[in-house]
């Protein structure tokens, strides 16, 4: 008998452990207005402009990075003004002394910004140059979509 019941309190915890008879379903809420990609797979409804250089010297002490912070501080009040949708996120890695600005803003903003150069783009970037330390300074265009 005590084994009965030792046997049924195993049975029952266990199958707090087993496999679930399917898997769960993710819905991904489709963009609003999104554009498709990879056969419908994807799609996307911002769009993202990076800029990106290498800095020198360690994260916590970086003169460089210190210097691309002042000028971060400079613009982003004139890059929060580019659409009522601007997303800015600012990325470091002090591994492989990356840093990124992201500039994200709704697909239907990005076409002015981008035929206005990406302003203030070039002249965020020429700063980026004149610092010391700093080096492959680059931009790139990229979809986004939260999920």
């Amino acid at each position: 008998m005590k084994t009965a019941v030792i046997f049924s309190v195993f049975a029952a915890s266990a199958s707090a452990f087993a496999p679930a008879a399917s898997k769960p379903s993710f819905n991904r809420s489709p963009a609003l207005n999104g554009v498709p990609l990879a056969n419908g797979a994807m799609e996307f409804d911002r769009v993202c402009r990076e800029w990106r250089c290498k800095y020198t010297g360690d994260k916590a002490t970086s003169e460089s990075l210190e210097a691309i912070s002042k000028v971060v501080d400079e613009y982003l009040p004139t890059i929060k003004g580019i659409s009522d949708g601007v997303k800015v996120n600012r990325l470091v890695c002090g591994s492989c002394l990356d840093f990124k600005l992201m500039i994200t803003v709704p697909l239907d903003d990005f076409g002015p910004w981008e035929e206005s150069g990406h302003a203030p783009e070039a002249e965020f970037l020429e700063k980026l140059k004149a610092i010391d330390g700093v080096s492959q300074v680059e931009t790139q265009t990229i979809t986004n979509v939260e999920i």
